[in-house]
Parts: structure tokens; C-alpha cells; sequence
């Protein structure tokens, strides 16, 4: 394996939606793959049949496809290879297997699934680990059923698993990329099933024939798999093959340090992208979940090639990484700051057509959906919105008449001449030749001044009146934005509806 091209692979099971977890499995293949300039592979893992959810894999791609991890064998790099499927690949396994049978590694089993329940419950109570009792083991192999037994068996048609037999008394070691030296006494090691009743392989078997066949040089996981590692290194040795180099990634955490899970808050991709997250801050966010650039670095918003750069599985702690949902929203933001306005404008137009479907609205549909109006609104709102989607969501008086006013605004902010001031000003506002907001700062002060008055006991109730909120961007910029019609029609239209309500 020395010189070889470096070849990483995320091999998820088409069971569902894609864990964060999994996200982060996948990133970090990728970020190695790409920093080593190899490649980074695809393949499904679907030999448990009765847990394959429809349409789950093309959801696991296009979640992939979304973060910006793309397989370098998938149509998309050029390739004319999708992801592997195992469940294609069941010839190949079976003849690995009748290998193993035949070099007595492998043996016959027909224990039902009630006597190894039994056999279970039996051992749980006397304190042992459970692990199967090796009835069907034959005489040949080391065990007390004789070969005629199996013969009548396989005769019979009766269902049986092919298992692997664990050799006796033997260590297992391997050296960990991230945790170092890790050791297995066989004693522990069950004699796993490679051949399931159906003609599927397990999940174990197939994932060590392809890793190898794919030729992979890394296998980076998650710490559950950890305790499988010596099956798979067994079964390496068995077949005289070289065991590729491993990592295991250390857990994701909930704040109070438990497993993340869905008990205590969202744990799949997809429900991140439907809440608006972007793919940038996922991404970045979901790297230094166990991963750090090193001391001295002060670096936390990363583009994707920058962590291609400098990713290292050297950089990967062992301890479990906390998932802070604070820190995702606060990149969120970071990039949301610096992300060009042409590239939000793409996002939030066709939410804003969605909106004008189902709403009407007053001002010209030409104006509101030019790229020079959503422009101006996007740099009012940059340091105010948590997603992109709140340009349009939670700027919404940008597009819509107020369809109510902040109550308790109204009650602090009005006085007994407020709406005579108000309607005073819109004379003003309706000389202006520039509605812009310069002139209609300078204007509104020297309307107050003179009064004895100071600038707050306007600009509070324009703001509720224009936008029907107590709290936003720069009054007068925002004013400017609305423009003159929409901004005299919604002050007068409001100060009849407060009047009524007062």
C-alpha cells in the first residue's frame, strides 16, 4: 500500500435521512482524499434489506451533493459510475465466502433464532458476554457436531447463516490513526455471521471485500465502529490482504454530554436546510466538530478549500465533540455578513415570488423583485437576519403592507398630538424632490426643533407606522428603501387604524 493513490469512502445505508454524524463521516473522507490529492468514493451498503427506506439513497446523495461533497467516480466528476451498490455485488461475496468454507474459516449454522435467544438469556444470567456457543461448530473445525449432521441439514433445505470462526486464544492489534494503539483478546470476539439466511452478506463481511476490492488505503468512521475492527482485521488476515489504515472519530455530544440524539434536538441534515441553514456553515461547522486547526490559530469561518488545506486526521481529538447549536448560528451569521449580494439575491427571490403568490402586495411587483430593490434591502438588513430566508420573513414590511401594529409600541410611543405631528410631516415628506434619507433626517429635525421637541417622538412612530414594528435598520435608510408612495400611503393609512385603537 506504499505509494498507492490515497482512496477514502463513505458507505452509508439507505435507511433514512443522513445523520449529522454521518455528514461529518463523509466531510472528513473527503477533506483527507482531497488534501491528499486522491480520491473519495460513494457506496451504499444496502445487504439489510428489511431496513432499506425508498428513496433514502437519493436523499443521502443529494444531501452530499448539497454540502459540496461529491463522489470522484459519480457522473457529476465526469465519471459514468454512480455510487456502489452491494446489493449488486451479492456474486462476489459468495464466492469470497465458499473461500473462506473452504479454507475452514467459515462454518454451516442452523441455530434458530429462539435457541440463540435462549442461549443469550442463559449466559447474560450467568454473567458472561453473550456469543454464540459454537454448536454447529463441526468436528473438523475444533467442535462437537459431526459432519453427517450438517450433511442432513444442508439436505433438508433447512435455513442456515454461515459464520466466521474466530481463532482461539490470539490478539488482535492495530494502530489507530487518532487514538493510537488499540488491542483485542479473541476471548471477547463473537464468531460473527458473514452469510444471513437470505443470501445477503452482513454488514461486516461485504464492507471488508469491497474496501478491499475498491482498493481504499483509509477507513474513517465513527467510534461505534470501533469494536468491530478485529472481525474485520481477521478477515484481512484470512485472505492474506493487507488491512488498510484506519481512524475512528470520537462521538458528537449534546450540551449536557450525552450521545446526540434526536431526543434533545434535530439530528438530520435535512432538518438544517429545511430551517435555512446554508451549506457553508454546515459544512464548516460540522468540521470542527472533533477537528481543530492547531494551537495558535484563531481561524473559525473556513471555506471548503481552506479546510482541504488544512485538514489533517493528526488535528482529530478523542474526546466527544459538542453539538452547539450557538456556534452554528453564530457562522451562520459570519457568512451571511461576508456572502456576495448576487448570491443572496438567488436564494431569496424565488422565496419572495413564493410570498407574492400566496400575499398581496401593494407596491409594484417590477420594483420589489429588480435586483437594485432586493439589493438595498439586503444591505439594511446583513447584520440583523439569522438566515437568508429572513431577508424576506423577517424584513417582510420591504414587501408587504403591515397588517398589524406593536401594541405596546403604540401605547409608549403615542402621545395626545402624535397623529396631528404625523400628519404635519407627511406634507413635508410629500415636497421632498430626493426621498432620501439624508433629507429626510435634516427635514424631520428642523420640523421638531423649532416645537421644542426632540427627533424620538417622530422617528418611533414612523417606524411602527411604515413597518409595523418597534425595532429594525436605520429608520431613515428604511424609509428611503419603501420610497415616498409606499411610505406616506402606510403613515396615513396607520394613523387611522392606531386612532381607532387608542
Amino acid at each position: 500500500m506504499v505509494g498507492q493513490r490515497v482512496r477514502t469512502r463513505f458507505a452509508p445505508s439507505p435507511t433514512g435521512y443522513l445523520h449529522v454524524g454521518g455528514l461529518r463521516t463523509a466531510l472528513y473522507n473527503y477533506l483527507f482524499a482531497k488534501k491528499m490529492n486522491g480520491d473519495f468514493i460513494i457506496r451504499i451498503e444496502d445487504t439489510d434489506q428489511s431496513r432499506k427506506v425508498e428513496g433514502a439513497q437519493q436523499n443521502l446523495i443529494k444531501t452530499l451533493e448539497w454540502a459540496g461533497i461529491i463522489a470522484d467516480e459519480s457522473p457529476l466528476h465526469g465519471g459514468n459510475y454512480g455510487p456502489y451498490i452491494q446489493s449488486e455485488r451479492l456474486g462476489i461475496y459468495a464466492g469470497y465466502c465458499q473461500q473462506l468454507l473452504e479454507d475452514r474459516h467459515a462454518y454451516y449454522c442452523f441455530a434458530s433464532p429462539e435457541e440463540l435467544e435462549e442461549n443469550r438469556q442463559l449466559q447474560i444470567k450467568q454473567g458472561f458476554q453473550p456469543k454464540y456457543n459454537r454448536k454447529w461448530l463441526p468436528e473438523e473445525m475444533g467442535g462437537s457436531m459431526p459432519s453427517s449432521e450438517i450433511r442432513k441439514k444442508m439436505e433438508a433445505g433447512a435455513p442456515y447463516v454461515i459464520r466466521m470462526k474466530v481463532p482461539d486464544y490470539v490478539s488482535v492489534w492495530f494502530e489507530d490513526i487518532i487514538r493510537g494503539p488499540v488491542e483485542f483478546d479473541s476471548a471477547t470476539i463473537d464468531d460473527q455471521i458473514l452469510m444471513k439466511s437470505d443470501g445477503f452478506p452482513t454488514y461486516h463481511f461485504a464492507s471488508v471485500i469491497d474496501d478491499h476490492l475498491m482498493e481504499f488505503t483509509h477507513i474513517i468512521r465513527g467510534e461505534e465502529w470501533l469494536s468491530s475492527m478485529p472481525k474485520h482485521l481477521l478477515l484481512y488476515e484470512f485472505f492474506g490482504w493487507e488491512a488498510p489504515k484506519v481512524a475512528h472519530l470520537p462521538l458528537l455530544l449534546n450540551p449536557d454530554r450525552s450521545k446526540l440524539s434526536k431526543r434533545q434536538g434535530d439530528v438530520a441534515v435535512e432538518d438544517y436546510i429545511r430551517k435555512g441553514y446554508s451549506s457553508d456553515a454546515i459544512v464548516n461547522f460540522v468540521a470542527m466538530l472533533g477537528w481543530n486547526e492547531g494551537e495558535g490559530s484563531e481561524q473559525e469561518v473556513y471555506s471548503m478549500q481552506q479546510l482541504i488545506d488544512k485538514f489533517s486526521l493528526e488535528r482529530v481529538g478523542k474526546a466527544g465533540a459538542v453539538f452547539n447549536v450557538d456556534k452554528l448560528n453564530w457562522l451562520e451569521k459570519q457568512y451571511i455578513k461576508n456572502r456576495p449580494t448576487d448570491k443572496i439575491i438567488e436564494v431569496i427571490k424565488p422565496i419572495l415570488h413564493g410570498e407574492l403568490a400566496e400575499k398581496e402586495s401593494l407596491m409594484p411587483r417590477e420594483v420589489i423583485t429588480s435586483d437594485a430593490y432586493l439589493e438595498k434591502v439586503i444591505e439594511l438588513m446583513r447584520e440583523r437576519v439569522g438566515f437568508e430566508h429572513e431577508f424576506i420573513t423577517f424584513s417582510s414590511y420591504f414587501f408587504f403592507e403591515p397588517q398589524s401594529y406593536d401594541e405596546e409600541a403604540v401605547k409608549k410611543r403615542w402621545v395626545a398630538d402624535t397623529n396631528d405631528l404625523l400628519r404635519e410631516f407627511t406634507v413635508i415628506l410629500e415636497s421632498l424632490q430626493e426621498f432620501t434619507a439624508e433629507n429626510i433626517e435634516a427635514n424631520l429635525k428642523e420640523f421638531v426643533t423649532p416645537k421644542g421637541l426632540k427627533a424620538a417622538v417622530l422617528i418611533h412612530p414612523l417606524r411602527i407606522l411604515s413597518s409595523g414594528v418597534s425595532f429594525g435598520p436605520s429608520l431613515y435608510h428604511m424609509l428611503e428603501v419603501l420610497g415616498k408612495e409606499t411610505v406616506l400611503r402606510r403613515i396615513l393609512k396607520g394613523i387611522e387604524k392606531v386612532s381607532f385603537s387608542l
